[in-house]
């Protein structure tokens, strides 16, 4: 058997360190900002609202420390670095969200049994800050989001954030026209609605990262079909496409090569068209000759 490993590393993505450490600092402060007018206002809208961004802040953070993690070199116990760390940032992150959620659910409960008198004009203004520090924020991330699933995550949660705010402050508005302070609670299931609606996505793709799914972005039947197009390769087996980081993708594959041939020129445009046409930078062939008497063990659909 001859086994070939060529490595093709991705252009490294855009440095949001900039972007992260202003994100932070500003939804720290309007998060204070909220809970300090939500108590004085007694909303619980507010109160919801600033949750969500403590959230949001500590998923900032999760995600700017799994940033600077992944960019770690390998070492002889991981081989791979700390790439993986990505990953898991963006599942704690939208577990913790959807926790949170259940927190906000629960009160908005209690309170259609006990509604408090809300500070209608006191929301509309604390909000329409936070409309606008969100949007500044998400901004910031918005080059990013397609290539990074941490990056989208905060950009999603930025941007979902300043709806919310849009939201509380229809809801302000709501109360000050009819006086009925029961829109305040209502407003906070409809904020959890769109906080689900948001994180599922984020759930759904971190946890397929985690399981080694191929990510959702390749199409595994045209990256085979692209390697049994190659020259002198009779059959493709053993194809294994998975994320190492958030943004890096690996490639394992077997291809059958009748002619026993390892042409180094061949394995290098491989490589180069599978960054360029899939963006899988990290990329290991195993050639084989298909020989009857030695058979390839992985050779089956069903072998791992």
């Amino acid at each position: 058997m001859v086994h070939d490993h060529s490595h093709s590393h991705s252009t490294s993505p855009r440095n949001f360190n900039a972007a992260f450490a202003v994100g932070i600092a500003l939804n720290t402060a309007y998060v204070l900002f909220e809970v300090v007018f939500g108590f004085i206002g007694h909303s619980l809208a507010l109160l919801a609202d600033a949750g969500h961004n403590l959230s949001d802040v500590l998923g900032l953070l999760l995600a700017w420390a799994a940033s600077a993690m992944s960019k770690s070199l390998p070492t002889k116990r991981r081989t791979y670095g700390l790439r993986g760390s990505s990953i898991l940032a963006a599942l704690f992150n939208a577990i913790f969200l959807l926790v949170s959620v259940g927190a906000i659910v629960w009160e908005a409960l209690r309170r259609f049994k006990a509604p408090a008198d809300v500070a209608a004009t006191t929301i509309i203004w604390v909000s329409l800050l936070g409309i606008a520090i969100n949007t500044g924020t998400a901004l910031m991330f918005r080059s990013g989001r397609d290539r990074d699933l941490n990056i989208r995550g905060a950009f999603l949660h930025m941007a979902a954030d300043a709806a919310i705010s849009a939201g509380v402050v229809i809801a302000g508005f709501a109360i000050l026209w009819t006086g009925w302070h029961w829109i305040d609670p209502v407003m906070s299931l409809l904020i959890s609605a769109v906080i689900i609606w948001g994180t599922w996505d984020l759930l759904r793709e971190s946890t397929n990262l985690a399981l080694q799914a191929v990510p959702r972005n390749i199409e595994t039947e045209k990256v085979e079909r692209y390697l049994a197009q190659l020259p002198g390769v009779a059959k493709v087996h053993d194809l294994h496409i998975w994320a190492m980081s958030t943004t890096e993708t690996a490639l394992t594959v077997h291809l059958v090569k009748p002619d026993g041939n390892i042409d180094d020129e061949l394995l290098a445009r491989v490589c180069d068209d599978l960054q360029e046409n899939f963006r899988i930078g990290h990329v290991t062939i195993q050639l084989e000759c298909g020989s009857e008497a030695h058979p390839c063990k992985q050779a089956a659909d069903h072998a791992v």
